[in-house]
């Protein structure tokens, strides 16, 4: 299971319910879930612990099996800043929802990233690579080591908590078995390539007898503007506290896709976002919590698609 939390800073005087699960997205040949809560900040660790809680309480990693990379029972809980609120509150947020975890379920262990790791502050990216993410998880022949609470254990595994910008999760599907290829293109696209879409972080896996590149698209500040400065540019930006993030269109990354898939022959077969923008997740969660609607994600459908 992976946590996709999001902190709102509610203005005083305003009556407001208390949490709400934007949305639930599972996929069955990854076996692996996302659920995503929304509540204002200093509210938000009661109930990711508490999610998180009946979580290691109904997955056991020792049977579970799955495409997907992953360390823990609950994988991830990353907290995103929508309103009001910045990346550095976020931080301590996450800390004391890690803190306050262990104590809860002293077997479980966690592993800090951005804002919550001090003083390193590294990405999510640096410390799964320092800590086998992409590998695999036997820890017996691992020198995995927590940051807050127990060694890590077979049953539980590895919990990673910390704050970023706002990510989204878009996923291609190409037309092809061929996973040489889908790898070829998941580097074509990945951020860290000199030819690469901005912020993007990518993975290609064998999906429904084809191949799925899953990407992640990472908020993130253009100071100078060197990226989204043309309106063509396939970049959109929003602010949080007065500061601008950019991030890439999911159409942008469909579309270049579907360009490189075109020189192997082969053409795309679907393209699912798993979660919001971040101009539909500020709106929904605060149309949510103003109505009082503590299960959003049952009227997602009708109401916002």
């Amino acid at each position: 299971m992976e946590e996709g939390d999001c902190a709102i800073r509610m203005r005083t005087g305003q009556k407001h319910p208390q949490a709400t699960v934007l949305n639930i997205f599972s996929d069955y040949d990854y076996n692996r879930s996302v659920i995503t809560i929304a509540a204002p900040i200093d509210m938000l660790g009661n109930y990711v612990i508490a999610a998180c809680t009946e979580a290691f309480k109904s997955i056991d990693m020792t049977i579970q099996e799955g495409i997907h990379p992953c360390l823990g029972a609950v994988d991830l809980v990353p907290i995103y800043p929508l309103l009001d609120v910045d990346v550095e509150e976020c931080g301590k947020v996450a800390q004391n929802i890690a803190e306050i975890l262990t104590l809860h379920v002293p077997e479980c262990s966690v592993f800090l990233f951005g804002q919550a790791d001090q003083p390193e502050k590294r990405s999510l990216v640096q410390r799964r690579k320092q800590l086998g993410w992409f590998k695999g998880r036997d820890f017996n022949s691992m020198e995995v080591k927590s940051d807050i609470g127990a060694a890590p254990s077979q049953r539980y595994g590895l919990t990673g908590v910390g704050p970023s910008p706002y990510v989204m999760n878009c996923n291609v599907t190409i037309d092809t078995r061929d996973m040489a290829t889908g790898r070829d293109i998941a580097s074509a696209v990945r951020g860290s390539n000199t030819s690469g879409l901005k912020g993007v972080q990518t993975m290609a896996f064998p999906h429904n007898g084809k191949i799925e590149i899953a990407c992640n698209m990472e908020s993130f500040e253009d100071e100078d503007n060197t990226v989204t400065t043309h309106e063509d540019s396939g970049y959109i930006s929003y602010c949080v506290l007065g500061k601008t993030f950019s991030y890439v269109s999911p159409q942008s990354i469909e579309a270049q896709i579907k360009k490189l898939a075109s020189n192997y022959g082969i053409s795309t077969a679907r393209t699912s976002l798993v979660e919001f923008t971040p101009e539909e997740c500020k709106h929904c969660a605060a149309y949510a919590l103003r109505k009082g609607i503590g299960e959003f994600w049952r009227l997602r459908r009708g109401m916002f698609m």
